[in-house]
């Protein structure tokens, strides 16, 4: 639902919605959804967390209080709960969060908590050390100096990468590196595009659509479940650098001649993208577009653009 959203909003036509939903199901294999096994409550749904064969029981749970609460009001109730597990299923559960709200859907509300307290993933908590830099690009230069993650084996799925490199003694301290600012997501999205820019990376892209979402959800939580989701999710980004290949990012100079490349506009990119069978081409191209018309930034565009094929390799 979320990539049809997407799709939706980037000029796809009703045929291509079929067209995409159809490739989709068939590949991923899609089954119908399991059924609840037990009842859960106010006061013993958190005994839920973390376990997948749990989800249609949190499902239901969730699905009552945002009847009861809104969209809104459940949003700012659970949260403060599920915040620190932001990782879960590298943060698929997250976009399922903000395309509900985009949707203004109770329903998806209700399946993307589920989802979310089911997959969440636990990280090394923060312990209140002070900070050592407001660079969130500082993090992750200080990180790829950690050897131990140069020698990690790497698994298909992104969690299981996040997993395992925040398991190990070094990372621990990493959560507490950066300054939370007010200006923390903005100087965020500037590191995300430059380094999707520069690595047209798997991973480096979920860093761009995950600020996307995360803005998507910001006026529905508090201040501090802000700050949390922050701090976890660049925690998360920072564990994922052993499979990006612990990318230099590049200099001001290089960015400011890619965005001066000449890219087609938008509407050939979401044309491209809407063409496409492939998820993340839908995705990114929706998330960079409403991310630039934020920051302002061009590479967004130049970046959409390489990623879609429509432009060479700008980076020789």
């Amino acid at each position: 639902p979320m990539v049809l959203t997407a799709l939706a909003r980037i000029g796809g036509s009703p045929q291509q919605m079929r067209r995409f939903f159809d490739h989709y199901r068939s590949y991923k294999k899609l089954r119908p959804f399991a059924v609840p096994s037990q009842t859960l409550g106010d006061d013993d749904w958190q005994s839920a967390i973390g376990h997948r064969d749990r989800e249609p029981d949190l499902r239901l749970f969730f699905s009552r209080q945002v009847a009861k609460h809104g969209i809104d009001g459940a949003l700012r109730q659970f949260l403060p709960v599920l915040a620190p597990g932001i990782a879960a299923s590298a943060f698929h559960a997250l976009m399922r969060t903000a395309y509900g709200v985009l949707r203004a859907n109770e329903t998806d509300i209700a399946v993307a908590l589920g989802y979310w307290a089911a997959t969440y993933l636990a990280l090394p908590p923060a312990t209140g050390a002070p900070p050592i830099t407001g660079d969130p690009a500082e993090v992750l230069r200080r990180v790829a100096g950690i050897e131990v993650l140069h020698h990690l084996v790497l698994h298909e799925l992104l969690w299981q990468n996040i997993r395992d490199a925040t398991a190990t003694e070094e990372f621990r301290p990493v959560v507490d590196w950066l300054d939370i600012g007010p200006d923390a997501m903005e100087q965020m999205a500037s590191v995300a595009i430059r380094a999707f820019a520069a690595t047209q990376h798997f991973a480096a892209l979920h860093v761009v659509t995950g600020l996307h979402w995360i803005r998507l959800v910001t006026p529905c939580c508090e201040r501090q479940t802000l700050d949390v989701m922050l701090r976890v999710f660049w925690q998360a980004i920072a564990a994922l650098m052993p499979e990006m290949g612990f990318p230099v990012l590049p200099d001001e100079r290089m960015v400011d001649r890619w965005r001066r490349l000449d890219a087609p506009g938008w509407d050939d990119i979401h044309a491209a993208a809407a063409a496409s069978f492939d998820e993340h081409d839908i995705s990114f191209a929706f998330s960079a577009f409403e991310e630039m018309k934020v920051y302002g930034d061009p590479l967004y565009r130049v970046a959409a653009a390489r990623r879609l094929g429509l432009i060479g390799d700008y980076r020789q």
